[in-house]
């Protein structure tokens, strides 16, 4: 870092530490950011005026229980191979979670990467084989690659069962909720500055995307606090090194070739539209849903759990009647407790039950 980075730096810190004005809220939309922010220490430095709300960006936590119980029909009655990343094994279904499935007999691989699970599947020709496909739009693009190699080789006993989302919709879904957002750096790798040039311009909306060292969240924090001195919609930049203006066009070409939008659940949020990503209909054969005629699922959600109103920022992990009793992170109840970027998940790890700002 340069002696003008560090002064940057400084000047930032100062601006939110002394900050004086009305209460504003903020929502950061990332499950990595909500970690850093704790694990930095950067709420011990904000003034009681600043409200960091830790919203639905991860994406294994807003995913819908009934999601969880197509899968385990799949692994315990149609005897598929289940392939899917660590944090969704032991999200609790209506039933069981995947990680119990596998007690009774069904088949969860853990994998690395949606390839992984191609491979899976033609060296085990007579097994069907499913991969979960659970993401925003930073891992959507590796489902999408896998499914295209699947077709290329002839892998025929290969599919998604998708839960791909999105993230524009949610954003306007949510904007009374907060009075700007800390904008996802992952994501937005993906998307570029466009997508917040547009909630700025014609919903009024603002936020800043940020990287995930203390100096840039904190950056991001005082540009945030500026911008909304000024009184105008605004969608700031404060990741230049790594997000762009069109962001990843190469990626967005193969998932426009794959998948195309769709209404989507979101747990504690409801069905947003155009939210979701589903395969188009050329790629039927290797839709989950379409190919084992999944029956509807309506997952039923734990008595007294409250993720979807963490979720929505409207109360505080520990404000749930099981946070840090019945529902830890060794007996999770909820999502938000189970995933690695979990709301509940990071208060208790950085904060056990000890009540944080």
């Amino acid at each position: 870092m340069t002696d003008n980075e560090k002064s940057s730096v400084i000047r930032a810190r100062s601006i939110v530490e002394n900050y004086s004005g009305p209460e504003i809220r903020i929502m950061e939309v990332c499950g990595t950011h909500t970690h850093e922010i704790f694990r930095l220490g950067i709420r011990s430095i904000l003034p009681d005026n600043i409200q960091l709300i830790s919203g639905p960006g991860c994406p294994v936590c807003v995913t819908p229980m009934s999601y969880i119980d197509e899968a385990v029909y799949l692994a315990l009655e149609k005897n598929a191979i289940i392939c899917t990343f660590g944090d969704l094994v032991r999200v609790p279904g209506s039933e069981m979670s995947m990680w119990q499935a596998r007690g009774k007999g069904g088949t969860i691989k853990t994998v690395y990467s949606p390839v992984d699970a191609v491979k899976i599947a033609g060296k085990n020709p007579d097994r069907e084989v499913v991969f979960l496909a659970v993401g925003f739009e930073t891992t959507t693009p590796g489902a999408c690659i896998a499914l295209e190699k699947a077709v290329k080789e002839g892998i025929t006993n290969f599919s998604l069962l998708t839960a791909n989302k999105t993230m524009r919709n949610a954003y306007i879904q949510l904007k009374t909720s907060a009075d700007a957002y800390m904008y996802p750096g992952h994501v937005s790798t993906m998307t570029g500055m466009g997508v917040y040039r547009e909630l700025a311009r014609d919903y009024g909306i603002s936020g800043a995307v940020t990287g995930f060292t203390a100096s840039e969240i904190i950056t991001a924090l005082a540009t945030i606090i500026k911008k909304l001195g000024e009184g105008k919609p605004f969608a700031e930049n404060c990741y230049p090194r790594v997000v762009t203006e069109e962001g990843s066009r190469p990626s967005r070409v193969i998932v426009n070739r794959v998948m195309e939008p769709c209404d989507a659940e979101w747990r504690g949020l409801g069905v947003i539209h155009d939210s979701g990503m589903r395969l188009k209909e050329e790629y039927s054969s290797y839709d989950a849903r379409k190919k084992f005629s999944i029956p509807e699922m309506n997952g039923v959600t734990s008595p007294g759990c409250r993720c979807g109103e963490i979720l929505l920022g409207q109360i505080k992990p520990y404000d749930c009647p099981l946070y840090g009793k019945v529902c830890t992170p060794e007996h999770p109840v909820g999502a938000c407790m189970v995933s690695g970027e979990g709301t509940c998940s990071a208060y208790y790890k950085y904060g056990k039950l000890n009540f944080i700002k």
